[in-house]
């Protein structure tokens, strides 16, 4: 991608609007589009279900090109001492373990809430 000014002797590298790195450098979480996607402008929710009698709690509302679920599921699977897995769209918790997990998820930046009773 070319710099500003490209090849005059005032070229300057495109960079980061958030990290002010230059993009080569820039280890900033992008979504599929490319656009930079933090963890405080995505909006996590927290519910539990109830299937087949046991407890779940779900995480959704996370994009998955810019989070690492893999590492956030065992992450939270470590936190809660529980199974889980990985889904489409966020992560699965054996258990109800919504209110650590919205405690954990503030930690690492995002403004997740809890949803459902």
């Amino acid at each position: 991608m070319p710099g500003l000014f490209d090849g005059t002797n005032l070229e300057q590298p495109v960079t980061c609007p958030a990290c002010g790195k230059a993009v080569d450098a820039c280890a900033c979480p992008r979504d599929a589009s490319g656009a930079v996607c933090l963890p405080k402008d995505q909006d996590a929710r927290v519910r539990r279900e109830k299937r087949r009698g046991k407890w779940v709690t779900v995480v959704t509302g996370l994009d998955a090109a810019a989070t690492n679920l893999k590492q956030l599921a065992k992450d939270l699977k470590a936190k809660c001492a529980s199974g889980g897995s990985v889904t489409e769209d966020g992560v699965e918790l054996q258990g109800d373990h919504r209110d650590a997990v919205v405690a954990h998820l503030k930690t690492l930046g995002y403004p997740a809430k809890p949803s459902g009773g």
